[in-house]
């Protein structure tokens, strides 16, 4: 306010503002700078993959992709006020990641707080805490987030000790925080992710019950993007 006042009062004076118009537009620049600055922070702190945005992703290459329900759940946030999750499967390079940084973002600009991770790297800093004994504390630390994204998570090694510690977070999250997840395999797949089939059937069910699941089908945008180059260069 102490910035700006003085030039919202030369606006005010030659428009002839009343003195409660002046004090309503004075605070409510204060709200938008209050709101740019929450905004600025809560996305540095969400850790997104740099310009991934739903503005910038071709739903073209994916042309048996209805994007409706997804756009649905970026405008509105109640599904991570219900603790709901999100899962986004389909083969490598088909844009999993960047639809999941574009809603996280949408998330983020709605007034949550979201928290991006390679699922790899989540699973390692979770069992460095179980060796530490302080894993409760983390999964606690890590419920300030209203949605984790783990993506990738089929990256993530078949051993007993990574996927108890991602089991222990998908039962901890259970109905009380939002998961987003992108991964290579289906449902069907997932023994070959832990390392039990119990375990798999137990994280299968807390995540689809209260979950939406998208299912990408389409070539690779990096294989298609080097074979347009290929054929560039031929040509030329």
């Amino acid at each position: 306010m102490l910035a700006h006042w003085e030039s919202l009062e030369h606006q005010a004076i030659q428009e002839q503002w009343s003195y409660a118009k002046f004090l309503l537009a004075l605070c409510e620049q204060e709200t938008h700078r209050r709101n740019a600055l929450r905004l600025q922070r809560t996305l540095a702190e969400a850790q997104l993959p740099t310009a991934k945005s739903f503005s910038n992703f071709d739903f073209r290459h994916c042309p048996q992709f209805n994007p409706a329900p997804l756009m649905q759940l970026a405008e509105d946030p109640a599904w991570l006020e219900r603790a709901g999750n999100c899962l986004i499967f389909g083969p490598s390079g088909v844009g999993k990641t960047h639809l999941a940084a574009g809603l996280t973002r949408r998330m983020v600009e709605l007034g949550k707080r979201a928290k991006f991770f390679a699922a790899n790297a989540l699973v390692q800093e979770l069992q460095h805490a179980k060796l530490q004994l302080q894993l409760p504390a983390l999964l606690r630390k890590l419920d300030r987030f209203d949605l984790l994204v783990l993506d990738d998570l089929g990256y993530v090694k078949k051993s007993e000790a990574e996927t108890s510690v991602l089991f222990e977070l998908i039962a901890h999250r259970y109905e009380r925080k939002s998961l987003l997840i992108t991964a290579n395999q289906p449902f069907s797949q997932w023994d070959t992710i832990f390392s039990d089939s119990m375990m798999t059937v137990a994280a299968v069910d807390r995540l689809v019950h209260h979950g939406t699941i998208f299912e990408i089908k389409s070539d690779s945008y990096r294989r298609q993007a080097a074979t347009n180059r290929s054929n560039n260069s031929q040509s030329s």
